[in-house]
């Protein structure tokens, strides 16, 4: 069972549902939880991801509180009834903390993709770190992006054999929808092109609105064609619409499916994002970003030169922003790091160490008896 929530989940998983269906080992369930309904039902059979199951657990500006009882309740239920042999979750979100949660609490083992991300810093960002780390403490396969996560989850303690370093499959699955061809950019003119997204909830309010006008001031220049994907959530509009909305230098369309997305991606010049996921796809395509965070649970983008941690005050992003717009030698450096998250060959990498430990039918029933360090065996 792969349960998944929101539209990064769905394209970080879509690979791994692919791959489990076309091998005879593996019956992939897909199960949704409608933490980001209409962007998923936008997005998902493009991806190849049939689902059996919707939650629709979302209520208008909920509590994490609220959502996170209705979560684990409801993928219990689930669970219960499917008993998979494995649940797969990816991520930091709160549907992949009820996913693993619920499958503890059903005697499942769990398997995270996208292991061992960490800020070190346990409300920054909010929930996510401590998602993470919850989930780190239920796994029994431990699938790190890069040697830099692995080593961190090494650190902390999780044994050796269950941590397998696989590349992300958010590379797999930009590099599979490009392959494809089918999306169109939504860039307009022969200017520069922006590429922004802004949904975070330690940026929202006061701060995003700041930003917001200081994007306003970079649309300004004249020579700039910036494009907002507006996420739906009511307080990033509230903060972000008043600023930006009807200037000329600054379109703003609703949420892109994500063939449409790669295609948008792939056209701009660079990107300003507090998003996780374009972290690591932007250097895939060689496209400086301007990280819009105080933090980043994905310091190789930054240490490797494809992306800059720029914070969240106004002047700082419009000089980070204009250095690399004016500069040629600057630009081209970002440009030319290079990719630290993977060949696109994550998901193959995952199948096949499942396929190594359910293969077997004892293989099966020991995983199942034996998840992680702190299951207790089945009666």
């Amino acid at each position: 069972m792969l349960v998944l929530g929101t539209r990064p989940e769905a394209i970080k998983l879509a690979p791994v549902v692919r791959a489990m269906a076309a091998s005879a080992l593996f019956q992939p369930v897909v199960v949704t939880t409608g933490q980001h309904r209409e962007m998923l039902q936008q997005m998902l059979g493009l991806l190849g991801v049939g689902v059996k199951t919707d939650l629709a657990v979302m209520r208008d500006r909920q509590r994490l509180s609220e959502l996170t009882a209705r979560l684990v309740d409801g993928l219990g239920t689930v669970i219960r009834a499917e008993r998979p042999d494995l649940v797969v979750v990816q991520g930091d979100t709160t549907t992949a903390l009820c996913g693993a949660l619920a499958a503890f609490y059903e005697r499942v083992p769990v398997a995270h993709v996208e292991a061992g991300l960490r800020t070190g810093v346990l409300d920054n960002p909010f929930p996510e770190e401590l998602n993470r780390r919850m989930i780190g403490r239920v796994a029994r396969w431990h699938f790190a992006p890069t040697g830099r996560s692995a080593a961190q989850l090494l650190a902390e303690g999780v044994p050796s054999e269950q941590v397998i370093t696989t590349g992300n499959t958010v590379i797999d699955n930009l590099l599979w929808v490009l392959k494809e061809g089918a999306g169109a950019s939504v860039f307009r003119t022969a200017h520069r092109k922006v590429l922004l997204t802004l949904h975070r909830r330690e940026n929202q309010g006061e701060r995003m609105r700041s930003m917001g006008a200081a994007l306003r001031r970079l649309a300004d220049r004249g020579d700039v064609e910036l494009v907002l994907p507006l996420h739906r959530s009511p307080a990033v509009r509230e903060a972000l619409l008043p600023e930006l909305e009807g200037h000329p230098g600054v379109r703003v369309v609703d949420p892109l499916d994500y063939l449409d997305f790669a295609a948008t991606l792939a056209d701009c010049d660079l990107v300003l994002t507090d998003s996780g996921g374009l972290q690591e796809e932007a250097p895939s395509l060689g496209k400086p970003a301007l990280v819009l965070r105080t933090t980043t649970e994905r310091p190789e983008a930054v240490e490797a030169g494809a992306a800059r941690l720029v914070g969240t005050d106004p002047e700082t992003i419009l000089a980070a922003a204009g250095q690399l717009l004016d500069d040629p030698r600057e630009y081209a450096r970002m440009a030319g790091a290079g990719n630290p998250f993977g060949d696109g060959r994550a998901a193959e990498r995952i199948v096949a160490r499942l396929t190594e430990d359910f293969g077997p039918e004892e293989a099966v029933n020991t995983a199942r008896r034996v998840a992680p360090g702190s299951y207790d065996p089945v009666a």
